[in-house]
């Protein structure tokens, strides 16, 4: 692994308390906002390396290679950093499925409810059984 002095730029990230930022998966040709996951240091520096997009799960409290498991990789074209260094935007084509599912739901987004009326109404359709997807 690098040492950390070969990666000053990941010392200009505002990391929270249990060291991780909030990453935002953003789909570079339709501009649809994917996801949203959390990188540790790690994992923004092995998505820069590969150009694919490793997270951190908090749940596994490991290193997630998005797609590991599904198929659904994202390639990772560009990162950003937000004004305040304390969210990443990676702007990826989403593959896997067409068009890309990027949400465990089957679903293209994770984003796929809206408020209307009071209530979450989920608007987007499952692309494809979730139970087909994770074995």
């Amino acid at each position: 692994m690098t040492t950390e002095a070969a990666v000053p730029w990941l010392d200009q990230v505002r990391w929270d308390a249990q060291g991780l930022v909030p990453a935002i998966a953003q789909e570079a040709a339709t501009g649809d906002v994917l996801m949203l996951a959390w990188m540790d240091r790690e994992a923004l520096q092995k998505t820069a390396e590969l150009g694919r997009a490793v997270y951190f799960s908090r749940s596994r409290g490991k290193l997630w290679f998005k797609g590991e498991e599904s198929g659904h990789v994202q390639t990772v074209h560009e990162i950003r950093l937000d004004c305040d260094a304390d969210v990443v935007l990676l702007r990826v084509t989403q593959q896997g499925h067409e068009p890309g599912i990027a949400c465990h739901t089957g679903r293209h987004s994770c984003f796929f409810s809206v408020l209307k009326g009071g209530q979450w109404q989920a608007v987007d359709p499952v692309l494809k059984d979730p139970a087909s997807i994770y074995k």
